[in-house]
This record gives C-alpha cells, sequence and structure tokens, in this order.
C-alpha cells in the first residue's frame, strides 16, 4: 500500500520516548558535551485475529467474510533503541547534533536510521520529525504506530529555521508525503508514467501556550507531478494540508489530548493515511488531489505508579472522482481507525512495563471491512 514506508516510520508512546534519555550516559570532552542514550525493549504481541505485523498494519486486517488463522503470538525487541546527543560551545552559539537508530530496518532485524541533524542558531539541517507534525495530541500507545488521524508522527529529511514559537522547513518530497498513484482504468493497465519530485514540500508551524492549553497549528503545501513517456506529457497538481493539536490539562495528571487534519493532496502528512496523495487520470492527462482528513481524541490520567491511557484515532481518503473517472479501487482501503487502551508504569526510574489492548478496523471503498483485536505487553530498560 502507498503508506507502508510511513508505517514503518512510526513511533510508539511519547512517554516511552521520554523515559530512553531519562539517564543518559553523559562524557565531556574539551567544549562538546556527549550523551550516549537508549533501551532495550520487549514487545509481547498476540493478534486475536489476523496477524497484523511487528507493529498494527491496517491493510492486514481481514475483511469481514475471509477466511484465516486466528491467533498469532510475536515476542520482538526490535524497537530496542541507541542513540548520542552532542552539544558543543562555541562564541557564536550552541552547535547540537543528534544521531540515532532502531532495528525497525528491512522490516524488522536490521539498524535502521532514525535522526540524523545538526541545529545551529535556529537552523537544522538532516532528518528527524517532519515539520508538520508534533506530539500535543498523541496518546501514548504501546504499539509502535500509536494513533492514526493525526498530523505525521514520522521523520522526514528537511531543511528548517526556527524562530520563538514558529518554525518552516523544505522537506523531501515523494517520501513521507508520498506520490501519486498510478492506477489502471476500466480495467485497462495502468499508465505507463514516472513519478516526479520537482520541488520540496514545504511545512509551517506554529506552537502556542496559555495557562493548560498548548496549541499547535500547522500547514503543508506541495507539488505532486508525473511524466507520462507515451505522449510526452509532463503534468502536475498542487497539494495542501492543515492541521490542529491541543492538549489541556483539566488538573494534575489529567489530560486531553486530540488533533483535526484536512488535506487535498496531503498524502502522508495525515498520520495512516489509507489513500495515495494524488491519482493520474490517462484519459484526461490530468493529475488529481486526493482528499483526506482525520482526527484523534485521547484521555491520559495519572494512577498509582504509571498512567492510565485511552485514545482514538481515524483516518479517511475520498476517493469519490477517482472512482468517477473509472479507476479501478476494487482493492484500496478507504478508512482506517483505532481505538487504544492501555496502563503504562515505572516501578524505578529507568524501567517500563504496560500492557494495552486495542481494536483496529479498515474499510475499503467498495464498502467492505473488517477489524481486528491486539493485546500487548511490554517491558523496556533504558539508560
Amino acid at each position: 500500500m502507498y503508506n507502508n514506508k510511513l508505517f514503518r516510520g512510526s513511533i510508539s508512546a511519547l512517554a516511552l520516548a521520554v523515559a530512553s534519555s531519562a539517564s543518559a550516559l553523559e562524557l565531556n570532552v574539551a567544549d562538546t558535551k556527549a550523551q550516549l542514550y537508549g533501551y532495550g525493549k520487549l514487545d509481547f504481541i498476540y493478534d486475536v485475529d489476523a496477524d497484523l505485523g511487528p507493529l498494527v498494519t491496517h491493510s492486514k486486517i481481514r475483511l469481514d467474510g475471509a477466511d484465516g488463522p486466528d491467533g498469532h503470538t510475536n515476542l520482538q525487541a526490535i524497537q530496542s533503541r541507541l542513540g548520542v546527543k552532542t552539544a558543543t560551545d562555541t562564541a557564536m552559539g550552541e552547535v547540537k547534533t543528534v544521531i540515532e537508530g532502531d532495528f525497525y530496518g528491512n522490516g524488522g532485524g536490521s539498524f535502521r536510521l532514525r535522526h540524523a541533524y545538526g541545529e545551529w542558531n535556529g537552523l537544522l539541517a538532516g532528518q528527524t520529525w517532519s515539520n508538520f507534525g508534533n506530539f500535543l495530541g498523541t496518546t501514548p500507545t504501546i504499539d509502535f504506530l500509536g494513533q492514526v488521524g493525526q498530523t505525521v508522527i514520522a521523520r522526514q529529511t528537511q531543511l528548517r529555521y526556527t524562530t520563538g514559537g514558529l518554525s518552516v522547513a523544505l522537506e523531501d518530497p515523494g517520501t513521507l508525503g508520498g506520490s501519486a498513484a498510478l492506477l489502471p482504468i476500466a480495467g485497462n493497465p495502468a499508465p505507463d508514467a514516472t513519478i516526479e519530485n520537482n520541488l520540496p514540500d514545504l511545512t509551517a508551524q506554529y506552537k502556542m501556550t496559555a495557562g493548560a492549553v498548548s496549541l499547535a497549528v500547522s500547514g503543508v503545501a506541495r507539488q505532486l507531478s508525473i511524466y507520462n513517456a507515451g505522449n510526452d506529457d509532463e503534468e502536475s497538481t498542487f497539494g495542501y494540508g492543515a492541521g490542529l493539536s491541543a492538549k489541556i490539562a483539566l488538573s494534575e495528571g489529567l489530560s486531553i489530548q486530540g488533533s483535526m487534519v484536512y488535506g487535498d493532496g496531503i498524502g502522508g502528512y495525515l498520520y495512516g493515511n489509507p489513500g495515495a496523495p494524488a491519482y493520474y487520470d490517462s484519459a484526461s492527462g490530468d493529475v488529481e488531489a486526493v482528499t483526506a482528513y482525520g482526527g484523534t481524541l485521547g484521555l491520559s490520567a495519572d494512577m498509582g505508579p504509571g498512567s492510565f491511557n485511552l485514545g482514538y484515532g481515524l483516518a479517511q481518503a475520498d476517493w469519490d472522482d477517482a472512482e468517477d473517472a473509472g479507476m479501478d479501487l476494487s482493492s484500496q482501503n478507504e478508512q482506517f481507525s483505532s481505538i487504544y487502551a492501555n496502563y503504562i508504569w515505572s516501578p524505578i526510574g529507568g524501567v517500563t512495563y504496560g500492557i494495552e489492548a486495542g481494536l483496529h478496523s479498515r474499510e475499503t471503498v467498495s464498502g467492505d471491512d473488517g477489524d481486528a483485536v491486539r493485546i500487548q505487553g511490554m517491558a523496556q530498560y533504558s539508560f
């Protein structure tokens, strides 16, 4: 599916990410301070229905009426992580670098680069979280996918400038955000066309906090292009997206958080988007953007040595125009959703345990749907 790269680049609970660097090893050499951090993590996964993979992959959910084996157990340690941070004092400001990886590469087991960037005086260059996304609307999950339907929580190669609460970035096109789909029309083969990435994606975000409320507004603008070798034709369309994320602290240890995302040609900047950002209509010779939208809502409450989290997420693509144009959408997904409930606790510093239940569903363009239940436990030891 078009969002496989996005799923492979996703996160798990924000709380786990924070815990991973809480007790990093430090080394000071001259004007540079270096930190080595990471964790070893076991995930114990039981899929009641279809096998959803190392992280929840909605496209693997069996549709109602489809036959297949039930009950799948998987123990894995591929989320285990290792990273190095440095901070160097100079006469013109601090220079920071981060290099971090885990073992989700090649579907699991190979070392994979997560972050690789440097930052100086507000200018960031390299690979890190997309500037369109943030963690304000994120409810912690144990599953590595997290809530679909929010502003994207995945890493992207970029050049970013930040001043105060405003950040603007040029990001790698055609990867995280996706490219136009080349689909067959009325049983004919897909067009002989080549995806082009002429311009970088432009993203912007503004964050602010007022009392107990934290807000982030983000936007993306992008060009989606193809070249048709059959008639020497080059076509493109404009894509855009907007996101709003918020977190409200109701009291100490109790919060609600959520997000809303909408776009035309937004693609993977909507986290877990089941559709492509656009499609090429070879009959008209046009590239047409696909509208998509999503949202999340969650509750987090401190209880005992940890916290209880309840979250929901939905992402939907509108394939109606493509269907009207005669595109073969028989295998295309239209909606993904998930409900999570978990309890994550730390008996001592550097040690985190958790248990989670999730109900996940998908619906196709033809109206077929299905759901699956995943039960997951974790043990994480950080330094």
